[in-house]
């Protein structure tokens, strides 16, 4: 952090205070602490890949919004964007595809942490979920309790009680960034104080997880046996 104020205040990169180049005056490749980065028109996944990219070997931590994007069906996908929306479903898709990728790297260690209760709306077809089909959402629970289980232990899903504790969807790529998901843009942090905090707050999250790695692979899968489909009511 006080590198990146003396660079700040120099003109100068951090590369170059530590003797790494022999540019001194690439002021643009210091990172404002705080940025605002727009996801409109698919940027929003190019972001994520080239975020993840750069954070091959360190730990990433995940707070999903929903279903988490590398363990998303086609179907689920499809659904949350629509037919108007199919470019953006596309790249979303193509989105997950790419983190699972990532997360099969033998180097890869990353932990996600979400409600509960987001899986259980999931199977009882409640809440976003009311409209998905219930062959749909058993699919979407049954294809994540395989990923679950095939991808432990450099994949690690934690699941706490979204009654008694909340997390905005977020992730930390190790300590160079972390990322607030606002719907149509990130909140960025690049001040090593403020990325430290996330951690802690995601560690709050996995000591009070009522899920943890070595179950919620089995609790997903009786999740999907008992969806059904929800009545139809008269209009």
């Amino acid at each position: 952090e006080a590198l990146c104020d003396i660079a700040r205040a120099e003109g100068v990169t951090t590369d170059w205070l530590l003797g790494l180049t022999q540019s001194e005056t690439d002021a643009a490749d210091i990172a404002p602490a705080l940025e605002i980065e727009r996801t409109e028109n698919g940027h929003g996944e190019t972001l994520l890949a080239s975020w993840h990219q750069q954070a091959i070997g360190y730990k990433i931590r995940y707070v999903p919004c929903t279903v988490p994007d590398l363990l998303r069906t086609e179907a689920v996908t499809a659904y949350e964007f629509g037919q108007d929306e199919s470019a953006q479903a596309a790249a979303k898709a193509d989105q997950g595809r790419r983190q699972l990728d990532y997360t099969r790297r033998p180097e890869t260690d990353m932990e996600v942490c979400m409600p509960v209760q987001t899986l259980e709306a999931l199977a009882e077809g409640s809440g976003v979920w009311s409209h998905l089909d219930a062959n749909d959402r058993r699919a979407q629970l049954e294809h994540m309790a395989r990923l679950v289980d095939e991808l432990y232990p450099t994949f690690r899903l934690f699941l706490f009680d979204g009654r008694h504790h909340f997390a905005a969807p977020y992730t930390v790529f190790g300590p160079q960034r972390a990322a607030l998901y606002l719907g149509t843009l990130y909140l960025v942090v690049n001040s090593v104080e403020h990325i430290r905090a996330l951690p802690r707050h995601f560690d709050g999250l996995i000591r009070n997880a009522t899920l943890g790695p070595d179950r919620a692979g089995a609790h997903i899968e009786a999740l999907a046996r008992n969806v059904r489909e929800r009545p139809v009511t008269a209009s």
